[in-house]
C-alpha cells in the first residue's frame, strides 16, 4: 500500500486521500487503521472552541506559525457546519488560514454532518492519520455549537475556549456550559472596546474554579499575546503528557463502546429491513393484537440469541 509509505513521509496528497477515506469509507478505514494504529496516539490534541465570530481561524493561523517557531509541527482540523447543498464542508476557514498553510501547517476541513457520534468517529481517525504523518500538536477547531464542544473536550488533551468582546451575550455564553471544559480561556480581538470587562468577567466566573484555568488576552490584528498563547500551549502539552495514559484509557473506553454499539445497530438495521419477523410484529401492533413493548421484547430476544 503506497498510500501508507507516502503518509509516513507526510506527503500532503496522501494525507488528504487518507482523511477522505476516513470520512467516507468505513471498510477501507478499517484496513488503514489496522496498519497504522500502533504508531498513533503520541501527539497532543488541542481543541479550540467558542462562539462563531470569535476569530478562531485567524487566531489559529497565527498560533500555528508561533508553535512552528517553538519547534512543533502543528496540523489543523477545522470542523465545519455542513454545507447543505453538497454535504461537503464550507471552506471559509481555509481561506483565513493561508498564511500558516504556506509555512507548512497542514489544514483540513471536516464536515460535521450534524450527527453527534459521526464527528467523533471521523475526527478520531483523522487525528490518527495526522499523527502517523508526524504532526504534533493537532489542533481541532470547532464552531461553538453545544454538543460538539463537549465531544471535542472529550477528545482533546487541552481545550481552549475563545471569546471576543463583540459577542454581546458573551457573559451568558460563559455561564452556559463552556465553564467546565476549558484549560485555557482566551479573550480574543483584545484591541476592541469592552475587552477588560470581558476579561474580568471570565476571571470572576471561571478563574476561581477548582480547575484553575489560564486566562489570556490575544489580538490577531495587533499580533499581541499570540506568542504567549503558543508558549502556554507548548508548556501545557508537556504537563498533560503525564496524564495521557489515563485520559487515553477513558477515550478508548468511549470509542470501543461507540464501535460495538455501531456494529450492533448496523446488524439490527439489516435485520429489520430483510427479516419477516419485524414486519409480522408490525402488523400485529397495527391490528392491536399486541402492544409495541411486547413486540419489541420478542424481536430483541430473537436478535440476541
Amino acid at each position: 500500500m503506497d498510500l501508507l509509505s507516502d503518509l509516513k513521509k507526510g506527503k500532503r496528497g496522501a494525507i488528504a486521500k487518507a482523511i477522505t477515506i476516513v470520512e467516507n469509507d468505513q471498510k477501507e478505514t478499517r484496513k488503514i487503521l489496522k496498519k497504522i494504529f500502533k504508531d498513533t496516539g503520541k501527539s497532543s490534541i488541542i481543541g479550540i472552541t467558542g462562539p462563531a465570530g470569535a476569530g478562531k481561524s485567524s487566531l489559529i493561523n497565527k498560533t500555528a506559525i508561533s508553535l512552528k517557531k517553538l519547534g512543533s509541527k502543528p496540523a489543523v482540523l477545522a470542523i465545519d457546519p455542513t454545507s447543505h447543498v453538497t454535504g461537503g464542508a464550507i471552506l471559509g476557514d481555509r481561506v483565513r488560514m493561508t498564511e500558516s498553510t504556506d509555512s507548512g501547517t497542514y489544514i483540513r476541513s471536516i464536515a460535521s454532518r450534524g450527527a453527534t457520534g459521526a464527528v467523533s468517529r471521523s475526527l478520531r481517525n483523522s487525528i490518527r492519520i495526522l499523527e502517523y504523518a508526524g504532526f504534533n500538536p493537532i489542533i481541532i477547531e470547532s464552531v461553538g455549537a453545544g454538543q460538539t464542544e463537549v465531544e471535542i473536550a472529550n477528545i482533546a488533551d487541552i481545550t481552549v475556549v475563545v471569546f471576543n468582546p463583540n459577542t454581546g451575550d458573551s457573559i451568558q455564553t460563559i455561564k452556559a456550559g463552556l465553564t467546565e471544559i476549558g484549560d485555557i480561556y482566551l479573550v480574543n480581538k483584545s484591541d476592541l472596546p469592552g475587552t477588560n470587562q470581558l476579561f474580568d468577567a471570565v476571571r470572576d466566573f471561571i478563574g476561581d474554579s477548582d480547575r484553575n484555568p489560564t486566562i489570556l488576552k490575544t489580538s490577531v490584528k495587533k499580533n499581541a499575546g499570540i506568542s504567549v498563547f503558543a508558549k502556554t500551549l507548548k508548556d501545557m502539552m508537556t504537563i498533560k503528557k503525564k496524564f495521557k495514559e489515563e485520559k487515553d484509557l477513558e477515550r478508548f473506553e468511549a470509542e470501543l463502546k461507540d464501535i460495538v454499539l455501531n456494529n450492533i445497530n448496523e446488524k439490527v438495521e439489516e435485520m429489520m429491513q430483510s427479516d419477516k419477523t419485524f414486519s409480522n410484529y408490525l402488523k400485529k401492533i397495527n391490528s392491536k393484537k399486541m402492544d409495541p413493548f411486547t413486540a419489541a421484547d420478542k424481536i430483541s430476544k430473537s436478535i440476541v440469541k
